[in-house]
């Protein structure tokens, strides 16, 4: 399976923070769920592989090129949509247009114009005045506009409400049914990546905890909730994510067997979602 982009032992330190030999894959034709609670590193990763900031160590191709060498040529197939508002407010949909088209050779006007239809967009209206889901699809109608193959999504859904982030859920589900184009999507809902990701990277402190497909990450871990007593320095360690009270406690686990050989019928199981277990682990402190 084709890499859209890899990261080899990448590393980035700043004051009070580092990212540690970063080393996953974007799977080309998929959607990648890029997950993590805030301070994780995730932005960060994003300007690495944009080549907004430069690596420590380690080494970052996109489309199988070096990053930095050939930066121009990447970036002309990649289409950024950032929770952040990156546009001039002071001109209009269409004025907007006007300036970023040139920058791109593989420029499709007749699409443009199919998503400004297609996604209710005023052409005429500035870009301050429109929603911050309006302004979420103006990005994503230029990512698809210049042909991107690669799709850069920094928090996109974050402030929408239900209804529009159902919407741009339901566009990204379209656009990956060609085959060529690949997402990257980072957020902290992942409710969202449960719906549409194809796989799932986890950064946690500066580390991969985990990158692989959303399904064998939901089908590894287990919740298992149980009377305190239970607990000891043997079935402790079984534990990747633990919480305790007065009485019982809830505990995340990717050894499956193990825990059902040690507790049995004593306690519960249950299948985790994604957001139990980036919790479970930022609870815990665990690194990968």
């Amino acid at each position: 399976m084709e890499d859209a982009v890899k990261l080899t032992h990448v590393s980035k330190s700043f004051d009070g923070f580092s990212l540690d030999r970063l080393s996953f894959s974007i799977k080309k034709g998929f959607i990648t769920g890029f997950i993590g609670p805030n301070g994780a590193g995730k932005t960060t990763t994003i300007k690495l592989i944009m080549n907004l900031i430069k690596p420590d160590s380690g080494s970052i191709d996109v489309f199988g090129m070096d990053n930095v060498k050939h930066e121009k040529e990447i970036k002309e197939r990649i289409g950024f949509v950032y929770a952040d508002n990156h546009f001039y407010d002071h001109l209009s949909v269409e004025s907007m247009k006007k300036v970023i088209a040139p920058f791109y050779k593989r420029w499709d006007e007749h699409t443009f114009q199919h998503y400004v239809k297609k996604f209710n967009l005023p052409p005429k209206r500035k870009i301050k005045q429109l929603s911050r889901g309006m302004k979420v699809k103006f990005a994503l109608a230029v990512a698809l506009s210049h042909n991107a193959d690669l799709i850069v999504m920094d928090e996109p859904t974050s402030g929408l409400d239900p209804v529009f982030r159902s919407e741009i859920l339901d566009i990204l589900t379209e656009v990956i049914q060609d085959e060529e184009k690949t997402i990257f999507f980072s957020t902290h809902i992942t409710s969202d990546l449960e719906r549409i990701a194809d796989y799932v990277t986890y950064i946690y402190d500066g580390r991969i905890v985990f990158s692989e497909e959303k399904d064998t990450i939901l089908e590894q871990y287990l919740i298992v909730k149980g009377a305190k007593e239970l607990l000891d320095a043997d079935t402790r360690r079984v534990f990747d994510g633990l919480h305790e009270t007065g009485v019982g406690f809830e505990g995340l686990t990717r050894h499956a067997a193990q825990a059902r050989s040690l507790f049995g019928d004593e306690v519960v199981f249950e299948r985790p979602s994604l957001e139990e277990i980036m919790v479970f682990t930022a609870r815990s402190g665990q690194r990968a």
